[in-house]
């Protein structure tokens, strides 16, 4: 049977095949494809698979699901099955899976596993999800530092099955005390007599459990580690974090920071409710009402100008639209700068500088293209001046509020991408109209 397969066929597959042909081809197929079938598919179908693979896979299964979604697909097996499926879940997926949950559900999982695995998943409910002793799983390997690679080696056969991960073994001393860590490389190609401390690399990497997970991301990114451990105050090791959750929080922080730019609750998804999405966006259309009846308060300081110069409300939206879009490029690119943690307090000066440049750069260009345009529409070189100068002004303005707004938000230990918007498009709104207006109210005389 071909072990490459559309999402078709392995719906075929999954649905119609025999129990025979799945379990031939079971191992091969990922639990990422599987999960995509059942995404397209009517509830009585989706049991109907879960009830023809086997317990591990669907652990994987559900471990690809969105945490809010797990509990969904759980609750399909009788308690009896479900005690079985959570015993192949490692304890940072079970945590996520109780996080959605209310304190009723969670604790029937709970009374549903063994005492002590139990009590790690409790442990880890009682760190901030988005640290990393959040993410963190605990089932790791660790081993002494006076044994050998043979010792190592048989000791690995009896727990590499149940761990999160065996490509990093580390070494803790009797009171659990991180001392070093070990590849599976250098266990596998050193001779059975070797002594742990002979090829232990005392320099190991560690993350607090406190430490924020963009932070412990950045670790990852800097380092290229398949998993980094994570210590106490004390220095011992409470568990690891792999990579596989490292992508997800990656993802997790980007979709995040995209919706709080653009103004959109964090949580909404493309498939969610009416109700959902409009309890999302509407608070902040609500913000943007507001900025832009202050925006309106401005124009309506320069009415008599407008009144006697009616071509300047032609040309307004295209000094404060401008400036806007000057604003956005600039906050884009400093917000992704300090989540990727490339801006900083200690560059931030020479990083400022630069941004004025660009926008004196980018605000003489177009100034002098739309004066131009101005003089010639308005057949009155004034009033090119007049529009140019304020472009000049307020695209320099706007990349200025691009960077000082979300560096100082991140001061403040509020995160930028949240309000950082909201402000930028104010101050180019309001200052656009105020340079274009109050110009031309200076110069009224000659734009008449």
């Amino acid at each position: 049977m071909k072990l490459e397969m559309d999402r078709e066929e392995l719906k075929r597959l999954l649905l119609y095949g025999s129990q025979k042909g799945i379990d031939e081809i079971i191992e091969d197929i990922h639990p990422a494809d599987i999960l995509d079938v059942l995404h397209e598919i009517e509830a009585v179908d989706v049991i109907k698979i879960l009830h023809r693979i086997p317990e591990w896979l669907i652990a994987e299964v559900i471990d690809e699901e969105d945490d809010e979604e797990k509990y969904a697909l759980l609750v399909n097996f009788s308690e009896k099955k479900q005690k079985n499926i959570l015993k192949e879940m490692s304890s940072d997926e079970i945590a996520d899976l109780l996080g959605s949950l209310d304190e009723i559900e969670s604790k029937r999982i709970l009374d549903n596993m063994p005492v002590e695995e139990a009590e790690d998943v409790k442990q880890l409910l009682t760190y901030a999800p988005d640290t990393a002793g959040g993410i963190m799983a605990t089932e790791y390997i660790s081993i002494k530092e006076n044994m050998t690679v043979k010792e190592t080696l048989k000791y690995l056969q009896k727990v590499a099955p149940n761990a999160e991960s065996a490509y990093y073994l580390y070494v803790v001393d009797e009171d659990e005390k991180l001392k070093g860590v070990v590849s599976l490389r250098e266990i596998v190609v050193s001779p059975f007599d070797t002594i742990i401390i002979d090829v232990l690399n005392s320099n190991v990497i560690s993350v607090h459990h406190d430490m924020d997970q963009e932070e412990v991301a950045h670790r990852f990114e800097k380092y290229g580690f398949l998993t980094m451990p994570v210590i106490n105050d004390e220095k011992q090791m409470l568990g690891i974090v792999t990579v596989d959750d490292i992508i997800d929080v990656l993802r997790d922080e980007t979709t995040e920071d995209i919706h709080r730019l653009g103004g959109v609750g964090e949580s909404e998804k493309v498939n969610g409710t009416l109700f959902e999405s409009v309890r999302s966006r509407l608070p902040w259309l609500f913000v943007n009402l507001l900025t832009a009846m202050l925006a309106s308060a401005t124009v309506s300081m320069f009415e008599g100008t407008i009144s006697k110069v009616v071509i300047l409300a032609t040309f307004m939206p295209i000094v404060a639209g401008m400036g806007g879009n000057a604003g956005t490029q600039t906050l884009t690119i400093v917000v992704r700068g300090l989540a990727l943690g490339e801006l900083n307090f200690e560059n931030a000066k020479k990083i400022f500088f630069k941004e004025i440049g660009v926008g004196l750069t980018n605000g003489l260009s177009v100034g002098i293209c739309i004066s131009i345009i101005g003089g010639l529409w308005s057949g009155k070189p004034v009033f090119g001046l007049v529009i140019g100068l304020a472009m000049i002004l307020n695209m320099t303005v706007a990349t200025t509020a691009g960077f000082l707004v979300p560096l100082t938000l991140k001061k403040l230990k509020i995160d930028p991408a949240l309000a950082s918007a909201v402000f930028v498009t104010t101050a180019t709104d309001v200052l656009g109209f105020f340079f274009f207006l109050g110009l031309a109210t200076v110069f009224i005389q000659y734009l008449i």
